[in-house]
């Protein structure tokens, strides 16, 4: 793990990103914005799951115009993402959005894009240049997609600080994995804003995890990144529990339990799947940085079981469970998940 890349913070909301916060996770509503009802319901669930900031789609005036209503009955952040036409964006900051997402590549000429910086300054909003490789405008460029991306992204950035605008958060994205590792790598050696990382269009929720994943861990791990969004094509649901996964195996957050569970094979005498699911499930409310080891058999069960906080190891129809590298004791299998439960608490 390299040393976390030195930013500059922004403040959206009450959350901050860059500077010495912890890397935020972000999901992206599902529901048609103009139905205040079903957007807020779906937001409230994200925040129940461990979102903390939230973007909502602004394809129209109408979906414009319900934001500020939306906002009043979130906790969270809410972020208006805006293509096209830039007076969605004024709109929105009258809503009293606290930050803006915009597409350099798709909002118009510079005199827009400066006139919402304005706008936003005033209000105190800041706004997050997304470059996204499937709507980058190639004319006149030349290199690598990502080099281009990089050139993109820049041209805007000077749009904004010429008008002493420097709320910038900074995303590159592309579905191809590599060629988003390479964009933000460039681009963290010319400018200090924060970046908002993911992989966009990363697919369903198996392959699209696994991808974002990669993407986004190779960066963390190189100390670059100060939010992050898991894009899949499921519930948002999976998207915070994915990012808050990631975020906790490489170490730079704590959300509650890390359960840690054998895959099983031929050796094992115990149900271990559905304990594994039990102990997943009865735990979730628990916000202490517990590791739990769900083990199958003899071979590896022991020693995973000890280097937990709490585990067990199981046996022939039993299990012995472990406490802080103790044994405390063995139970039969229709007792291990109660038993591990209570010394849990």
């Amino acid at each position: 793990m390299n040393k976390r890349r030195k930013t500059r913070p922004v403040r959206a909301g009450k959350v901050i990103i860059g500077g010495n916060a912890p890397v935020s996770v972000q999901s992206m509503t599902k529901t048609d914005t103009r139905n205040v009802r079903e957007t807020v319901n779906q937001i409230r669930q994200l925040q129940e799951a461990g979102c903390e900031i939230v973007r909502v789609a602004v394809p129209d005036t109408e979906a414009a115009l319900k934001l500020g209503e939306i906002k009043k009955r979130i906790k969270i952040p809410l972020v208006a993402d805006i293509h096209f036409n830039y007076r969605l964006a004024l709109l929105a900051l009258e809503q009293g959005v606290d930050k803006l997402r915009l597409n350099p590549g798709n909002i118009g000429e510079p005199e827009k894009v400066a006139e919402i910086a304005r706008r936003a300054k005033k209000r105190g909003v800041p706004i997050r240049i997304g470059v996204n490789a499937g709507s980058l405008k190639r004319h006149g460029r030349t290199g690598s997609v990502a080099e281009m991306m990089v050139e993109s992204a820049l041209e805007h950035i000077r749009i904004l600080e010429r008008h002493k605008f420097r709320d910038i958060v900074i995303s590159l994205k592309a579905s191809d994995v590599l060629t988003t590792i390479q964009a933000y790598e460039l681009m963290a050696e010319k400018v200090d804003y924060p970046f908002h990382l993911g992989i966009t269009e990363a697919g369903t929720l198996v392959s699209g995890t696994a991808r974002s994943s990669i993407g986004i861990s190779a960066l963390l791990m190189r100390g670059i990144g100060d939010t992050i969004r898991v894009s899949l094509a499921s519930s948002p649901a999976d998207e915070v529990s994915a990012g808050k996964a990631i975020l906790q195996s490489v170490g730079l957050r704590k959300f509650g339990p890390e359960i840690i569970v054998c895959p099983t094979c031929g050796r094992a005498q115990i149900d271990v799947f559905k304990i594994a699911a039990e102990v997943e499930k009865k735990t979730k409310g628990i916000k202490k940085p517990l590791k739990i080891a769900v083990m199958g058999c003899e071979v590896n069960g022991p020693g995973e079981a000890k280097e937990s906080d709490i585990g067990l190891a199981g046996g022939k129809k039993q299990g012995i469970i472990f406490c802080r590298g103790k044994l405390v004791k063995k139970v039969p299998e229709n007792r291990l998940v109660a038993e591990l439960l209570k010394q849990i608490k």
